[in-house]
């Protein structure tokens, strides 16, 4: 513990610290500062007046006292003097506090805390629904993992107790699990509630929406009820053995969510699009709105229906590549638009909608060189089977189907034929050059449809490879806020996972598109990391009547840190107030 001597308007002022003591090279010692502490009064008469407010074990009201070092003298007499000894000082409990803070200023950002404030009333013994709610979506932001884990571990490890002014009560385990029995009748509530706050806030637009659907897979063992969700299907995360869900989302172009649907496991992604449709409007209204989807979710009879809409819904989207061969020669006529360095445009107008032809130098050399690494692969496994001996051709016909599975795409460019005759089974293959041309003509090409008829193709182009968006909103629901795999065995919460799982994705869309003002080239995981380093520390400090003085602070944030502060115009709070026990001994 450091002091330090400062003469101000004639007065001398005496602050502590802690500080750790740290040997370099050349035996020297240099302190490094761990936590400021203020001014602890003197001896001097300006000093004995200043007092703080310390809240005693078991008192409902704070009491004003003044803190004295045991050794110095003090010229007045009072029942509200406390003299403490510097000497024993103790470091108790460390925890992580400023992601903590941070997740927290987002929460009240989105005004989430006064939305649930309303939607979870305290029940009859007094449980606060909503600061359970705060609890496992921060946890959800911050470190995922089980609600098991959540009781367990992190709460303790972290200052969320401190920031909600909560104690571990707050998240007994049963609490967890029944908070998330109370959240899917507000889903529809929250929409709206949201997409008023992302508008207030960065004044954001939802008339292109972004659709797309992914699958995460349950750690549950079949069989289930009928009409559960948890089917076998498709699955996007390669576990096919798994049962799973399908999620649908719709985002904007800046990753604000829409709104999203869990599916059975076995939706077929070309039956999704109407019901969402109609969700949207029954829930925003009509209104003139840009969808922009893979090849795979919408079909012509899907396509012929949003046209004849009243009012007309506009489409953008892929389309299988196949569909090349029937509009090649159309398209050979039409002259190029260059819309970027690398990339160009062809415009075909058909009846009632248009026809756009992209092809990119960037897309063409990233799909030529997967599919030269997958056909020099599967040569090289064909001559490795071609040696091996076989005594039953299905034996022979296994291998094949094995190398066939590992590379799909390059084996419909080679062909294998099995010999009949021979008494050993064997087989040849060699390339099919005609379709290698083909292939390799259409190499970074992609051919999209529209009703957007007055847009430009240009325009078109760039609206479409905004459709990274949804995947990006995929990739941080399954990378950073650990979506899968699904552990919970009933239906009900696996869907309350998957709704918490959502809000900690606003919180982070949020963040994100706040750097982007303010902080641009910052991710928001980044950030977060930053923030992390901002530790709590419990300062005991023993008093002479057996008594403890409790400093709860937190560390002071290095230099970059206290940049991006100022750089995102946060300022951080009052270190909280003192706290004396009434016994000497610490609180559970």
């Amino acid at each position: 513990m450091r002091s330090i001597l400062r003469k101000k308007n004639g007065k001398q002022h005496e602050s502590f610290s802690i500080v750790e003591n740290k040997r370099v090279a050349g035996g020297k010692v240099v302190q490094r500062h761990v936590l400021y502490l203020g001014e602890i009064n003197s001896n001097q008469q300006a000093a004995w007046r200043r007092t703080i407010e310390i809240f005693e074990e078991g008192e409902l009201e704070p009491k004003t006292v003044a803190l004295f070092p045991e050794d110095r003298a003090v010229a007045i007499s009072s029942e509200q003097i406390v003299r403490i000894r510097l000497k024993d000082l103790q470091l108790k409990r460390p925890r992580q506090w400023g992601a903590c803070w941070l997740a927290a200023v987002l929460y009240e950002k989105l005004q989430l805390d006064g939305f649930w404030a309303q939607k979870l009333p305290p029940n009859r013994k007094g449980t606060r629904w909503d600061l359970v709610l705060q609890t496992l979506i921060t946890y959800r932001l911050l470190d995922p993992g089980s609600e098991w884990k959540l009781h367990r571990q992190w709460f303790e490890a972290t200052a969320m107790g401190d920031l909600l002014g909560a104690d571990f009560g707050l998240v007994d385990i049963h609490k967890l699990y029944e908070c998330l029995d109370l959240l899917l009748p507000h889903k529809r509530a929250l929409f709206d509630h949201l997409t008023t706050r992302w508008k207030d806030l960065f004044n954001a637009q939802f008339d292109v929406l972004l659709y797309d659907l992914t699958s995460t897979y349950c750690e549950s063992d079949p069989v289930f009820g009928e009409g559960d969700k948890r089917k076998f299907g498709y699955s996007r995360d390669k576990r096919p053995d798994c049962v799973q869900v399908v999620i649908a989302l719709v985002v904007t172009p800046e990753g604000f969510p829409l709104g999203y649907e869990v599916m059975p496991g076995n939706t077929s992604d070309r039956t999704t699009l109407p019901g969402f449709l109609k969700l949207i409007e029954e829930q925003y209204g009509k209104a003139r709105r840009i969808w922009i989807m893979d090849r795979g979710i919408p079909t012509k009879k899907d396509l012929a229906a949003m046209r004849q809409s009243d009012p007309p819904i506009h489409y953008l989207v892929g389309t299988p590549k196949g569909s090349l061969s029937r509009y090649e020669k159309k398209l050979l006529e039409l002259p190029w638009h260059k819309v970027r360095e690398g990339v160009e445009v062809k415009l075909l107008k058909e009846e009632k909608e248009f026809l756009v032809l992209a092809q990119s130098q960037d897309r063409r050399t990233k799909e030529r060189s997967m599919r030269r690494r997958q056909l020099k692969w599967l040569c090289r496994r064909l001559k490795e089977i071609q040696s091996m001996k076989f005594s039953k051709k299905t034996d022979l016909a296994m291998k094949l189907g094995a190398a066939r599975q590992q590379a799909p795409s390059a084996w419909r460019l080679v062909q294998v034929e099995i010999a009949e005759s021979e008494p050993e089974p064997s087989f040849s293959f060699w390339l099919r050059k005609k379709k290698l041309r083909q292939v390799r003509q259409r190499e970074g090409r992609y051919l999209l449809r529209s009703n957007l008829t007055e847009e430009p193709p240009a325009q078109l182009w760039h609206l479409y490879i905004q459709l990274t968006q949804v995947e990006e909103a995929f990739k941080n629901l399954k990378g950073d806020l650990a979506l899968r795999p699904l552990f919970h065995q009933k239906e009900a919460r696996i869907e309350t996972h998957i709704f918490v799982a959502f809000l900690a994705y606003c919180l982070h869309v949020t963040l994100r598109r706040w750097l982007r003002d303010l902080a641009p080239g910052l991710t928001p995981r980044s950030v977060m990391d930053k923030f992390r380093s901002l530790q709590m520390i419990d300062v005991h400090l023993p008093t002479t009547d057996g008594r403890k003085v409790i400093l709860s602070r937190y560390t002071q944030p290095e230099k970059d840190l206290q940049m991006l502060l100022n750089q995102l115009k946060l300022q951080l709070p009052e270190q909280p107030p003192p706290k004396i026990t009434a016994s000497g001994e610490l609180a559970d």
